[in-house]
């Protein structure tokens, strides 16, 4: 993640800026330092979309999963109306169209719910990411600032 990376750059300079004696402060160039949050600024709206992509991507796993489990129902329901000839044939019918309507069912929920986990999992990397980036952009700010403050 560039984000990452530029606010590792943003530390690297922190640290290897000339001390103050007895103060735990440090001199640094201050115009490298606000190019360095520019960038990150610039950056993080890629990682807002990329959250989007996940959600989009989710909504259409979802939605690609009804029609496949619409499609499975459907195929089930042509299928019981093929045997409707003669009684034993459709009794037996029947309950084969009956079980691939339960197997379509839960195939059909089982994949909502993979496709569901997925996404959270991925949305919660990508919080997390961005927790953690404003948590490092908070604190570097208020670092900036006492630094500016002297």
């Amino acid at each position: 993640m560039e984000v990452l990376k530029l606010l590792e750059e943003l530390e690297d300079i922190i640290d290897e800026s000339s001390s103050i004696p007895f103060g735990g402060k440090v001199l640094l160039d201050k115009k490298e330092a606000l190019e360095i949050i520019k960038e990150v600024r610039i950056q993080l709206p890629d990682e807002i979309k990329q959250a989007e992509w996940i959600n989009r991507e989710r909504q259409r796993l979802l939605l690609e999963a009804q029609h496949e489990a619409d499609s499975i129902i459907e195929n089930a329901k042509s299928y019981v109306q093929e045997k409707v000839e003669a009684s034993e044939i459709i009794k037996e019918a029947k309950k084969h169209a009956d079980e691939m309507i339960l197997e379509a069912q839960k195939l059909s929920k089982d994949i909502r719910m993979g496709a569901n986990e997925y996404a959270d999992d991925l949305l919660k990397g990508v919080q997390d990411n961005l927790e953690k980036l404003i948590s490092t952009v908070s604190q570097n700010r208020v670092e900036l600032g006492r630094i500016a403050k002297e």
